[in-house]
């Protein structure tokens, strides 16, 4: 049975016999029969039109039968040929064969064995068909395989360089140049929220042109990051909605991600296509997924700030605490000495007299003084070494 839309070059300049093989035969079965009388209109018509199959009299007007075959291969048409002969031609039937004929008919015919030949015709051709078809969904599937492979290598890349990277400059540009790459988009850039003037600078860019490359580390108002930094929800837009915005001079299609902090929008990643292709579900998705790995970068940024400034300040706070004790190790040394000396000039008699019970008081005294000079050494040095090897 015919498949709808195939197509049979009828090679044939004998009314009667293209009669039983197209109207007969063929077309109440659902096939398509183009008749043509020679074998020159043949040719274009198979050049032009690219029929399923032909079927062709050996014995045409003109160029022959063989001819037709002929030009057919100079021409790489490669399609089933059924070639009719009479009893008699069985030479010209072989030589056919060795021309690329896939199947004879010897005149006259039954339609029945008509349609037989054309079934086992273009039976080849659906199984070549098939395969095409089957090979073009495989390599359909290998690309798509492909490109999920790459996406998700560029994740886990960016993924490493959020972890491993400390430059916050170069962990951006990384970030930037991930997102075009994952999303096939022809530029992208990263603006952070600054935090004493509440506006949003050109932090890191990919392929942005001069005018607007210049702007690094200064406000840009591309026209449509402003309403996602309002919104806080993803935008991909293209067409002519774009065209509203001052972003429509760089492409046809763009993309803008908000990059949060506890619900709050402190940076946007933007990307743009300068062909009308829009970002696709899954495109979005991963420019998300890349939004919350800036978003990741910059609350490690904030925390890590946080610690050096608390290790900055009990730092300090030691100092001056070692500080304090160094005075007061001082100033108690300073006493201890001023009292032994006083009780050095009572002791050996160059101020006053003393009995031997006054000299036993001023000793024990001045042991206890030495007693206390040496344990204030002692619990304040660990401290104040303490400090200076941090």
């Amino acid at each position: 049975m015919a498949v709808p839309g195939e197509r049979i070059l009828l090679v044939e300049s004998d009314p009667d016999i293209s009669d039983v093989i197209a109207r007969q035969a063929l077309q109440p079965l659902g096939y398509q029969v183009k008749v043509v009388g020679d074998a020159n209109t043949a040719i274009k018509h198979a050049v032009k039109a690219s029929p399923d199959m032909v079927i062709t009299n050996l014995n045409l007007p003109g160029l022959s039968g063989k001819d037709l075959l002929v030009a057919l291969n100079s021409q790489d048409i490669d399609i089933p040929i059924v070639i009719l002969a009479e009893k008699g031609q069985e030479h010209d039937v072989i030589q056919a064969f060795r021309l690329g004929a896939t199947d004879y008919l010897l005149w006259p015919a039954r339609e029945a064995e008509v349609v037989s030949s054309v079934e086992r015709a273009l039976k080849q051709v659906r199984a070549a068909r098939a395969r095409q078809q089957l090979d073009r969904r495989l390599q359909e599937a290998n690309q798509e395989l492909q490109r999920k492979v790459s996406e998700l290598t560029t994740m886990l890349g960016i993924g490493k360089a959020v972890v491993s990277i400390t430059d916050q400059r170069v962990l951006f540009d990384k970030i930037v140049e991930g997102a075009v790459g994952v999303v096939r988009a022809d530029m992208g850039w990263l603006l952070l929220r600054d935090e004493n003037k509440k506006t949003f600078l050109l932090t890191a860019q990919r392929n942005l042109p001069d005018a607007w490359a210049k702007k690094m580390h200064q406000p840009l108002d591309d026209g449509i990051s402003s309403l996602v930094a309002l919104s806080g929800e993803t935008l991909v837009i293209h067409g002519a909605p774009l065209r509203r915005f001052k972003i429509s001079g760089l492409g046809k299609s763009a993309a803008v991600v908000p990059i949060k902090a506890r619900q709050e929008v402190i940076g946007l990643l933007v990307v743009v296509r300068k062909a009308e292709k829009p970002f696709e579900q899954i495109a979005q998705t991963l420019l998300e997924a890349v939004g919350d790995y800036a978003s990741i970068s910059l609350v490690n940024a904030q925390l890590f700030r946080a610690l050096k400034q608390t290790a900055d300040a009990a730092r300090a706070g030691e100092e001056r605490q070692n500080a304090t004790l160094r005075a007061l190790r001082e100033a108690l040394q300073e006493e201890v000495k001023a009292a032994s000396f006083s009780m050095d000039l009572l002791l050996h008699g160059k101020v006053g007299s003393l009995d031997a019970e006054q000299k036993q008081a001023l000793q024990t005294a001045q042991a206890a003084l030495q007693r206390l000079s040496l344990a204030a050494e002692q619990a304040i040095s660990p401290i104040t070494l303490s400090a200076k090897s941090e």
